[in-house]
């Protein structure tokens, strides 16, 4: 192994040169056997770490031999195989960002703390949250031994201040909308309350009819959803196509191309802080206002945990009436003999 430092006097002062980058340093010392034990303090105390790493990947590589050739590119890689279509989707699309850049080609066995702090410190929300999937990923697949970051010293995720989109924004979009698919669509999304994908690939092989009800499997859960059609949507699936797809031209686009699309639809009218998923939370809002059992919302929204749920329409503004109006309208109706 290649000595690191080596000395040198200049004058009557002793001076180490690093071999590498060629750097001096004063080791404030004219007496060259002191200045000798410095210089060999600092090549050992370097020294030790490199000998620690090599043999590691002698250990390594003896086991499994393409552990110590592993980039995080390698990771990265290997996440796009798994999860659904949105999923991998998604992921493709974001470890694409430059963001990863400066860990993207670091082999795993390199990787230090600095490298995700230098990540960290481009303070973004889902940069650093995918780059927590990323590590949690290696780690779980025993590609690193240990976490490179301590779960404490991850940056902390503030979720956004979402809403549900009120029913003036829904109409003052819809005044202004001349696509027909888009136009019905939108009004799916304010009377289903369903994930913008999952209303996106509505057929009408999933509505029943008879019993006057959509069921359908979400996709990113694979839970159940299923609710009753009403007046209004009915005058919707009316005017939709009665087999295949509900909406043959938006089933065909990204989920991305939607947002986006929606996004401009909004700004075009001056409304901002609005997203298609601001239709779930909506229904989620609305059905909380008029009293529907918590039951019968999370069936229609297709939701397995009251958790989500409850998050989803915390907004609800819910004004009690009187005693005496609520006795009226719950009241059963009277019999006549």
């Amino acid at each position: 192994m290649k000595t690191k430092y080596t000395l040198f006097r200049r004058g009557a002062v002793y001076y180490s040169q690093d071999s590498t980058t060629g750097k001096q340093t004063s080791l404030r010392t004219k007496d060259e056997t002191e200045a000798r034990s410095l210089l060999n303090a600092r090549n050992e105390a370097q020294r030790q770490p490199v000998l620690n790493l090599h043999l590691a990947r002698a250990y390594l590589t003896a086991s499994d031999p393409a552990f110590v050739a592993r980039t995080w590119q390698t990771v990265m890689d290997q996440m796009q195989t798994r999860g659904k279509d949105s999923s991998r989707e998604r992921y493709a699309s974001v470890f694409k960002s430059p963001a990863f850049d400066g860990v993207r080609h670091k082999k795993l066995l390199e990787t230090t703390a600095d490298d995700f702090f230098a990540v960290f410190k481009q303070n973004k929300v889902a940069i650093n949250e995918f780059l927590k999937r990323l590590h949690n990923f290696a780690l779980h697949l025993g590609w690193i031994a240990l976490p490179i970051v301590a779960p404490y010293l991850w940056p902390k995720y503030e979720p956004k201040d979402r809403r549900g989109i009120t029913r003036e924004e829904h109409e003052t979009i819809l005044a202004r909308e001349r696509n027909a698919e888009w136009k019905l669509y939108l009004e799916t999304l304010w009377e289903t309350g369903a994930a913008q994908s999952d209303a996106a690939n509505f057929k009408a092989e999933d509505i029943d009819w008879q019993s006057r009800t959509i069921s359908y499997f979400r996709q990113k859960t694979g839970s159940l959803a299923q609710f009753t059609i009403s007046m209004a949507l009915e005058r919707v699936l009316h005017q939709l196509p009665t087999t295949g797809p509900l909406f043959p031209k938006l089933s065909q686009w990204l989920q991305s191309a939607r947002g986006t699309h929606f996004r401009r639809r909004c700004h075009g009218v001056g409304l901002t802080g609005l997203t298609l998923h601001g239709y779930r939370y909506g229904w989620a809002e609305r059905a909380k206002m008029v009293g529907m059992p918590e039951r019968f919302a999370q069936a229609a929204l297709g939701h397995n945990s009251r958790a989500i749920h409850r998050a989803y329409a915390k907004k609800a503004v819910i004004v009690a009436p009187t005693i005496e109006d609520y006795a009226q309208r719950t009241a059963p109706p009277l019999v006549m003999a």
